[in-house]
């Protein structure tokens, strides 16, 4: 970074800004004003893309309209495509934390892409720009419809990816299903003996519940599709032309290659964060399957010798400082983990969601980042699960049969012909012995 400052002017007086930064007076004192988790939006790169993509359907729409010359559209518009391509990441440092429902981090966009476009027209960067963040990127729009649509789209390629890695999971389960297919051994309920079943079962039984959810995401995916775009401030579209909100969801809709509707009621979608609790919970629920699953692992290899001992988890690190030759669970006991922090992301999504007041949600800004970091975070988790733990798996065949030799599942069916109570006299005399 350069020690070079320029002074620009905002309505409340002049910043000094670094005289290499795309970004502006806007994005300086946001800089300032929170330097609280030290996590940049840049972490964010799927909430830039979708407001990047946000801006040129703007820009494209304005054009149409006769409110943006062709020359400043294009400029913008090649803005916009740098920014896809991630060439300005380092530009966008606003901390994910941040009051103003979202201002931050629309004006961090619409300065980068102002001053970009500026030099691409043979102008200067800062108040010499020939294109202007507010008058032009930000032209018919407000941070509580520009931003809030493009949080919305971004929760799409995050859950896709999500999608992606569990069913990976899914899949790598499966083929210890049918590897574990022929293994008999004790089926339980409440940690005590139930009945026979087959290790290829346990294992099936863990990849449809993963490619169900699979499914609920596919489904919960659909409800981003549906935006605010258009209704600027709260709803009403206040400074933006009756037709520029049908252009510019037609313009969104081909740039990104998706089906993107406008919300029925602007008002209403301004401020609702019931599609983010929806997916969050969704995301939660993902969590709680997926340590369930952990857990089972877990205990299935307890042991080596005092434990269940049925499966093999691969030795992926030395367990202990003290203890020679103890090997831990280390990849299941990390997704756990994950998945108990998803858990408290949840909490502050619902608290975030209720938060709002009257026209507007002004805690946008936490809940797209707990949404997008419980996704990565489960992501990450899960191809390494998958990765180092569950296709490594390996089964104990003897020790499977014998704990179901030496337990009271035969019992079980016994009971069609013998009956209950006899069945149960043979229980008895089985733990008595």
């Amino acid at each position: 970074m350069s020690n070079v400052n320029r002074i620009e002017h905002d309505p409340l007086g002049p910043v000094s800004v670094p005289a290499d930064r795309y970004y502006g007076a806007q994005t300086a004192r946001a800089l300032g004003n929170f330097p609280i988790s030290g996590i940049p939006i840049k972490s964010m790169p799927f909430v830039l893309q979708a407001l990047a993509h946000v801006k040129m359907a703007a820009a494209q729409a304005n054009c149409d309209e006769g409110l943006l010359p062709t020359e400043k559209r294009d400029a913008i518009v090649l803005a916009c495509e740098e920014v896809l391509a991630g060439k300005h990441e380092d530009e966008f440092l606003v901390d994910v934390f941040q009051g103003g429902a979202g201002t931050s981090t629309n004006m961090n966009m619409n300065e980068v892409l102002a001053n970009r476009a500026s030099e691409l027209l043979g102008g200067v960067r800062g108040e010499g720009r020939v294109v202007h963040p507010n008058d032009d990127v930000n032209r018919s729009q407000s941070t509580n419809d520009a931003y809030a649509t493009a949080v919305r789209l971004s929760v799409i390629p995050a859950s896709r990816n999500l999608r992606d890695a569990l069913g990976a999971l899914a899949e790598a389960l499966h083929i210890k299903a049918e590897e574990f297919a022929e293994i008999r051994k004790l089926g339980r309920t409440q940690l005590q003996d139930a009945v026979p079943m087959t290790l290829g079962q346990e294992f099936a039984a863990f990849a449809t519940t993963i490619l169900e959810d699979c499914q609920r995401l596919e489904e919960t995916e659909q409800l981003f599709l549906e935006v605010n775009l258009g209704g600027t401030a709260i709803g009403t579209g206040i400074a933006a032309t009756p037709s520029y909100r049908a252009r510019a969801l037609e313009n969104l809709c081909r740039n990104l290659q998706l089906p993107v509707v406008g919300a029925k009621d602007l008002l209403e979608a301004s401020w609702d964060m019931g599609a983010f609790m929806l997916h969050m919970g969704l995301l939660k629920r993902i969590a709680a399957k997926l340590s369930k699953i952990a857990n089972d692992f877990r205990l299935l290899s307890s042991g080596p010798r005092g434990g269940l001992g049925e499966i093999i988890l691969p030795a992926l690190q030395p367990g202990s400082s003290l203890m020679p030759g103890k090997v831990n669970p280390v990849a299941a006991e990390a997704l756990n983990q994950v998945c108990f922090f998803v858990y408290g992301l949840d909490t502050t999504v619902g608290m975030a969601a209720e938060a709002g007041q009257l026209q507007l949600n002004a805690m946008e800004p936490v809940i797209i980042f707990s949404i997008h970091n419980a996704s990565e975070l489960l992501r990450k988790a899960v191809a390494t699960f998958t990765n180092t733990c569950v296709a490594g798996v390996q089964a104990d065949a003897a020790r499977c049969g014998s704990n179901l030799k030496s337990s009271t599942a035969f019992a079980t069916e016994l009971v069609t012909s013998i009956g209950y109570e006899a069945a149960a006299e043979l229980v008895k005399e089985r733990l008595a012995g």
